[in-house]
């Protein structure tokens, strides 16, 4: 048996080497083909994916409505004779999860007949005021340039420039109108066709989420008896406990966050409509989507609402920057670790290193989902860390090894060994 774990060892080792070495290859020398048969393939599981996710992130209302039904049910079994029961079966189970997505498209149908007739409103009115905005920023250019001279001679020393260089680019860019024009067609058509597969996407994804949410306890079950199938019971447990571990992290996260978002949209949006703001529904939209994103999402958010509002009334941009920075401290000081709590556990220098690569790689979902995965790895890590420590019988405080370094520091130098002649 020790013979065929260390073979396998091995032929794990050399599998993940192999795999390594034809990602990097692939990436920098055959120009990404493995990445689009990745996206291929995340295109074709695009319903399960969502499906997942959905059924992940309502877990948590099926179980509330269970426990909240579960007394009257066994009141109601008792009055027939029946049993109590302490799980959750059959049509208690089906009733939650039909209450869970009636709650959901209710939400969302309130949300969309309050909020989406004032958006197309407030995209309308910023369309139509273009010209205005346009005339704006003319004047305030114009305004700028009377009051720097020089700034104005090296504007109009550079447009002379470049002048002829415009000039011939726009002698190359006559004959592709054409096929400008017929790219733009094809663009719209494109757009059209990927929003009805994504709703189609969508349904089937909801019908997954439906049939994930009512056998959730069979699969988590499977994947139990699976890893202990695999591995030893000791291994089997240790991955069961960080697997718990980081879905509590991760979990916690990503629903906190996403309540949190919602509710400082919904601030943003009565504070905005107190202070008579223009395109308070779009604005609002803009800082709630944005606050999932950690640490630049209020940045993210703020910058381009308060120019927005500079160009109607620069009084009242000064007034809701001030407003979101209110509103800021109130979600980091009160709702964020009230809702949040300390769920992540990392420090704030690789909660933006984390950002960063992530939104490097994925964009803005990378972005969002960058810091709890960041914080179920070092959790990982740690565990990795603290269980070779113990083979040694060290101690896992990371003082006692600044205490070990500052008294390595403070000994003398050894004598340096012999050579050999």
């Amino acid at each position: 048996m020790k013979e065929w774990l260390r073979y396998g060892k091995w032929a794990l080792t050399a599998f993940v080497t192999v795999c390594a070495i034809l990602v990097f290859y692939d990436t920098f020398y055959q120009s990404g083909a493995l990445g689009d048969l990745l996206q291929k393939a995340a295109d074709i599981l695009a319903p399960v994916l969502y499906g997942l996710a959905m059924a992940y992130l309502l877990t948590p209302v099926v179980n509330w409505f269970e426990r909240g039904m579960l007394p009257g049910f066994n009141k109601l079994r008792a009055r027939c004779g029946k049993p109590a029961i302490e799980g959750y079966r059959g049509w208690l189970r089906a009733l939650s999860i039909l209450l869970t997505w009636s709650a959901v498209i209710l939400m969302v149908y309130l949300l969309m007949s309050v909020l989406v007739p004032q958006l197309v409103e407030s995209v309308k009115t910023l369309i139509a005021n273009a010209e205005g905005y346009y005339n704006t920023i003319y004047g305030w250019g114009n305004a700028l340039m009377e009051d720097n001279p020089r700034l104005a001679q090296w504007l109009q020393q550079q447009l002379e420039n470049y002048r002829e260089s415009a000039g011939s680019f726009i002698d190359g860019l006559m004959p592709k109108l054409e096929e400008l024009i017929s790219s733009v067609t094809g663009g719209i058509w494109s757009g059209v066709w990927g929003a009805v597969n994504f709703a189609m996407d969508l349904v089937i994804g909801i019908i997954i989420s439906v049939y994930v949410l009512a056998t959730k306890e069979k699969s988590h079950a499977m994947a139990c008896k699976a890893v202990y199938s695999l591995l030893r019971e000791d291994r089997a447990a240790a991955l069961l406990r960080g697997s718990r571990r980081m879905d509590k992290i991760f979990s916690g996260f990503v629903r906190g966050k996403l309540l949190d978002s919602l509710i400082i949209g919904i601030l943003c949006f009565i504070g905005c409509s107190i202070l008579k703001m223009p395109y308070t529904p779009l604005i609002s939209v803009v800082v709630g989507a944005t606050n999932v994103i950690p640490f630049f999402g209020p940045f993210l958010g703020a910058i381009p609402s308060i120019f927005l509002i500079l160009l109607v009334d620069p009084l009242k941009a000064v007034y809701f920057a001030l407003f979101v920075l209110a509103l800021q401290q109130l979600d980091g000081n009160v709702i964020g670790p009230k809702i949040l709590g300390d769920s992540t556990g990392i420090s704030s220098f690789w909660v933006i290193v984390s950002i960063l690569v992530g939104g490097g790689f994925f964009g803005v979902l990378g972005m969002f989902l960058a810091v709890p995965v960041c914080a179920a790895l070092q959790v990982l890590a740690k565990y990795l860390m603290d269980r070779s420590l113990k083979k040694r019988d060290m101690p896992l405080d990371a003082a006692a090894y600044i205490r070990r370094d500052l008294k390595t520091a403070a000994a003398p130098e050894t004598a340096e060994e012999p050579t050999e002649e």
